[in-house]
C-alpha cells in the first residue's frame, strides 16, 4: 500500500559550499502535496573539507573514489549528530543530493559524492540518493531537478528562481514545466571575496561600493551559454574555464569585479523574468544589493518567502524527490532535462 505521509530528512550540499543543509520535513499527499518544516540546520564545512571540495575537478578517478568514501563518512557523522540532537525517531528515509564532484552531461558524466550504500549503513536509515545519474544516462542534463517540486508545491507562481551557486529558473510553458540554469551567482561572488579573507559579501555592500567595468560586463554577457536554448545546465568546470579567465584577464579591484558580476547576474536574470509572479529563494536573496539590481530590470512581482523556505527549499524538494521515488512516481521531467522520457530517478539503499 502506498503511504500518504512521510517523515523525511532532506540533505543538500550546493556549489556555493555554504555547508550541508539538513531539513527534517513531513510530506503528506491528499491529491496535492503538502509540506511542513520541523527542524532545519546548515552545518558549515570545516576548512579542510572546504579546501577538498573546491578542488574536486582535478582529481583522478582513484583520488575521487577515496574522497567519496571519506565524504560519505563525514556526511554520516553530520546526519547522525543532527538526528541525535533533535531526537528524531520516526524517519521513513533520508533523501540526499550528495555533493556534485563532476557534472559534464554532454559527455555522459555526472558524479555526486556521498551517495553510497555505506551512508545507509553508517546512519542505520533507508537512504534515497543519486538522483542525477539515471537522467544523464537517458540523454538528459541531470539538472535541474528542483522543477518537479516547483510544479507540485509552488504552482501558484509563474516563475521559481533560486539564487545559489548558480541562478536557476523554473516555469510552465503551454502546460509543460521547463527549467534551466541562468548564470553563475554565488560561486563567482564568493570566489572573489576570499581575497579579502571573507566567505561572502555581506548584503552586497562591497559590490555596491564598486564600479561596473563596461568591457568586462560586455564580455561576460557575450559568453556562448547565454545564446543557447533550454535545456541547459552549468557546473564548476564551466565557471573555471569560461568565467574566471574572462574576469582575471582584467586587473580590477575586488569591489569592481563584484559590482560588474552583480550587474551581469541582474541582466541575465532580468532578461528571463520580465513579468509575472516570481518566488525567489536561495542564499543570493540575502545579497540586498543584487536583489535591488534585479528588481530594476524586471516588472515581475517578486515574493521572498520566510527564512526556512529561502534556505532549505532545495532540501525540501529533494525530500519530495525521495518520496516520489519511493512511490515509483515521476520525479524527473524530460521537458526540463532533455532526457528521452520522464522517469523516477534515484537509488534506494537500506541499512
Amino acid at each position: 500500500m502506498v503511504k500518504s505521509f512521510y517523515s523525511v530528512l532532506g540533505i543538500m550540499s550546493g556549489t556555493s559550499l555554504d555547508g550541508v543543509d539538513l531539513a527534517h520535513i513531513t510530506l503528506s499527499y491528499n491529491g496535492k502535496w503538502h509540506y511542513n518544516f520541523l527542524n532545519c540546520e546548515t552545518i558549515a564545512y570545516p576548512a579542510d573539507w572546504l579546501k577538498k571540495l573546491k578542488n574536486l575537478v582535478g582529481l583522478s578517478k582513484d583520488e575521487l573514489d577515496k574522497l567519496d568514501g571519506e565524504y560519505t563518512q563525514y556526511l554520516a557523522t553530520v546526519i547522525n549528530t543532527f538526528i541525535d540532537r533533535h531526537k528524531i525517531t520516526d524517519l521513513d528515509f533520508i533523501s540526499s543530493h550528495g555533493h556534485t564532484a563532476l557534472h559534464q552531461p554532454n559527455a555522459g558524466i555526472t558524479v555526486q559524492i556521498g551517495n553510497k550504500q555505506s551512508l545507509a549503513s553508517l546512519t542505520q536509515q533507508t537512504v534515497i540518493c543519486d538522483f542525477r545519474v539515471q537522467d544523464v544516462l537517458l540523454g538528459g542534463q541531470g539538472a535541474p531537478l528542483v522543477p518537479i517540486g516547483d510544479k507540485l508545491l509552488f504552482s501558484e507562481y509563474d516563475y521559481c528562481l533560486n539564487l545559489g551557486g548558480f541562478a536557476n529558473l523554473s516555469t510552465e510553458i503551454n502546460g509543460q514545466r521547463i527549467a534551466y540554469d541562468v548564470c553563475p551567482v554565488n560561486i563567482v561572488l564568493n570566489h572573489y571575496v576570499t581575497s579579502l579573507g571573507l566567505d561572502y559579501d555581506n548584503a552586497g555592500k562591497i559590490a555596491a561600493s564598486g564600479q561596473v567595468h563596461k568591457v568586462l560586463l560586455k564580455e561576460l554577457n557575450n559568453i556562448d551559454f547565454y545564446q543557447k536554448t533550454h535545456p541547459k545546465s552549468l557546473g564548476l568546470e564551466w565557471v573555471k574555464t569560461q568565467i574566471f579567465p574572462v574576469i582575471d584577464a582584467f586587473d580590477l579591484s575586488t569591489a569592481d569585479i563584484l559590482r560588474t558580476v552583480v550587474q551581469h547576474v541582474a541582466i541575465q536574470v532580468g532578461s528571463q523574468i520580465k513579468m509575472g509572479k516570481t518566488l525567489i529563494t536561495g542564499g543570493g536573496v540575502y545579497n540586498l544589493f543584487l536583489m535591488a539590481e534585479i528588481k530594476k530590470l524586471t516588472k515581475a512581482v517578486i515574493t521572498i518567502p520566510n527564512a526556512q523556505l529561502i534556505e532549505y527549499k532545495e532540501a525540501l524538494i529533494f525530500s519530495l524527490l525521495g518520496a516520489l521515488k519511493k512511490r515509483n512516481e515521476v520525479n524527473c521531467l524530460a521537458t526540463v532535462t532533455g532526457a528521452k522520457t520522464d522517469h523516477s530517478s534515484g537509488e534506494i539503499y537500506h541499512p
